[in-house]
């Protein structure tokens, strides 16, 4: 059987001679559909959908020096905590008329460097980063690119995990404080030998340096902690719930970085019949549906994702309207869920 021969390109100039109408009326139709009568729109919409047509959007975005994509890039997607927030993202964005390109770093500063500088390449007109820390020279590179950038998950502050200032606009909460909210919560209700899971990555590593300075202000001992290698899996929880354990078998209570590492516990503590909260309290971050699912449901910090994801999105949308986005930092806090699990 002879190989079949590739299908033509249909051009623009084909849609117009079908549709009986002039070039400039197809391109109106397709950029901008208001200022076409609503009788010719059908009938090229009709011929665009019939011959297949895919427009040319590079060719548009070079005429208006405006690409209409936002870029974003998240550590993983393996770990559904960013899911809501790019979700409202993309929402968000689409209502203005811009669409989301998603890259991930691994939790690698030089694969977000690379994303950054692919990004820029293909001429975005915004940036969505997650967390505060890049550096130096990926913000000298973003502050020459002359677009509008987003920092989320975080916000700059001092520490030994200290992190830059805000790049250019920048929406988040302090892992720092909400650490140190985990800890007082354990404390408040008892628990004196605390110990931290975590990854072994800047945002956990902000949340276990809270902790550790809440639970150093109420005088206890050292908070003994183990991190992991990012992106962490629920799998994982178990060996670390096993190397705390055998480091002080004593613990009263594990503040875990995320939900997923603390419903790991969780079903750890279950195999070992370890009941929890009586001879173990466990407390996550984040407030996944995994948390309110799990058995007993988990104490957490509840962060606002999705309002994260619409206030930077806005915020974008703002700027490339020459508007004012308001504050250059915004703080949406974050709340300690009391569960059962504590």
């Amino acid at each position: 059987m002879p190989p079949s021969t590739p299908t033509t390109r249909v051009r623009m100039s084909d849609v117009a001679d079908a549709a009986g109408v002039s070039l400039v009326t197809v391109s109106r139709a397709i950029n901008t559909p208001d200022k076409v009568a609503p009788e010719t729109l059908a009938a090229v919409r009709s011929v665009v959908a019939r011959l297949g047509y895919v427009p040319n959007l590079t060719a548009g975005s070079l005429a208006s020096s405006r690409s209409r994509i936002v870029a974003a890039i998240v550590p993983t997607i393996s770990n559904p905590v960013f899911a809501e927030t790019v979700e409202a993202l993309t929402l968000t964005l689409a209502e203005g008329g811009y669409q989301l390109l998603l890259g991930q770093s691994a939790y690698r500063d030089n694969d977000e460097a690379a994303l950054v500088e692919t990004f820029l390449g293909r001429r975005v007109d915004g940036l969505v980063l997650t967390g505060c820390g890049q550096s130096r020279t990926l913000r000298s590179r973003l502050a020459k690119a002359g677009v509008p950038v987003v920092q989320t998950w975080d916000l700059p502050e001092a520490g030994e995990a200290a992190i830059g200032p805000v790049l250019d606009m920048a929406v988040g909460f302090s892992n720092l404080a909400a650490g140190a909210a985990a800890a007082r919560h354990l404390i408040e209700r008892g628990h004196r030998r605390l110990g931290f899971v975590g990854a072994d990555e800047a945002r956990s590593r902000q949340r276990l340096e809270g902790f550790r300075a809440e639970a150093a202000q109420a005088g206890l001992g050292d908070v003994p902690a183990d991190l992991l290698r990012s992106p962490v899996q629920i799998d994982q929880a178990a060996s670390q719930l096993a190397q705390l354990l055998a480091r002080r078998a004593d613990l009263s209570a594990v503040f875990c970085s995320n939900d997923l590492l603390a419903a790991g516990v969780l079903f750890e503590c279950r195999r070992r019949g370890i009941a929890v909260p009586q001879q173990l309290a466990v407390m996550g971050f984040g407030d996944l549906p995994i948390a309110r699912a799990a058995w007993p449901p988990l104490s957490t910090v509840i962060i606002r994702r999705a309002e994260m994801g619409q206030r930077a999105g806005r915020m974008l949308l703002a700027r490339l309207a020459d508007e004012d986005p308001g504050a250059r930092s915004v703080n949406i806090g974050f709340e300690v869920a009391a569960r059962a699990s504590t």
